[in-house]
Parts: structure tokens; C-alpha cells; sequence
């Protein structure tokens, strides 16, 4: 799977996790060059609080786009640590 943004791969893995629809993509997997970390969290009632990444590809900024469990609830181990994207990032294979 492949993760893309303004026309560039930020993220790619044969090894994502589909949970809600969303698919998480390994940690190691994402393209850290393109990821800027954010004080936005939210709350999730059963994986747990959620950490965010902008993106930012050449000089466009993607506020947000990226989320990530540092800790997640038991229910949600097979995430942690994983990233997932929403905001105008398209997944494909």
C-alpha cells in the first residue's frame, strides 16, 4: 500500500493494518522527511490518545493529516505506534 500526497509516496508498506476503514502504515514505513510533529491529540473511547503529523511536501502543508497511538488500549495493540492519514492523502496499491 501506498500512501500519497501532493502528487509524492510518504508512505509505502506491504504490511498495513485496516482498522475503521483506515490503513495504519508501520512506523518505519513512512518517509520521516516529510512529516512535522504537532500538539494536536485527540481522544479515541477504545484505541486511546492519538498523536499528529503535518505534512509538508514541496512548500505545501497539510496540517493534521497524519495520526499515530504512541500507547494504545489493549484492543488496539496491533496499531501502536503505526501511522494513519485522512485529509486529501490518497491510499492505494
Amino acid at each position: 500500500m501506498k500512501a500519497i500526497w501532493n502528487k509524492q509516496i510518504i508512505a509505502e508498506s506491504d504490511n498495513t493494518v485496516v482498522i475503521e476503514n483506515n490503513h495504519y502504515f508501520p512506523a518505519d514505513s513512512i518517509k520521516k522527511e516529510f512529516f512535522k510533529s504537532s500538539a494536536t491529540q485527540s481522544n479515541c473511547p477504545w484505541k486511546g490518545i492519538a498523536s499528529y503529523y503535518s505534512l509538508e511536501v514541496d512548500g505545501a502543508l497539510n496540517k493534521d493529516a497524519a495520526w499515530f497511538y504512541p500507547e494504545t488500549s489493549h484492543a488496539a495493540k496491533a496499531i501502536e505506534g503505526s501511522v494513519a492519514f485522512w485529509k486529501g492523502v490518497e491510499i492505494s496499491e
